[in-house]
């Protein structure tokens, strides 16, 4: 997985960087294939927010979390993430098999007369 951290307003610190990185490192636990991060960290006077995208397959996700301390932001935005995930495989594997190869069959054959007189 590709990690990107942007921190905007304050200095990344190696601690902060390290605790997003285990975390991220977590998700895998519910969705294996997560091809890139990206985590925006913004300091606003007492407002901390994080911003985590995941990029996975053709599907994104966001989780966007505020408080006044920056772990916390983080694991709340890691939280809303990890929710999407887990619906996301779920629907994967809701999805039945036959039917997808019966779809890719149908629109790798040539076209025929009959199917103009299914449409």
């Amino acid at each position: 997985m590709n990690i990107e951290i942007t921190a905007r307003h304050f200095d990344l610190t190696p601690q902060l960087k390290e605790n997003i990185e285990r975390e991220l490192d977590g998700l895998t636990r519910y969705f294996e294939n997560i091809i890139s991060a990206e985590v925006v960290l913004d300091v606003e006077k007492y407002r901390q927010s994080a911003e985590i995208k995941l990029k996975v397959y053709n599907q994104s996700m966001t989780g966007k979390a505020d408080s006044n301390d920056m772990y916390a932001s983080i694991e709340m935005a890691v939280d809303k993430v990890k929710t999407q995930l887990k619906k996301y495989k779920g629907k994967l594997k809701e999805k039945h098999p036959e039917k997808i190869e019966e779809n890719v069959a149908r629109s790798t054959r040539p076209k025929t007369n009959e199917d103009e007189v299914d449409q």
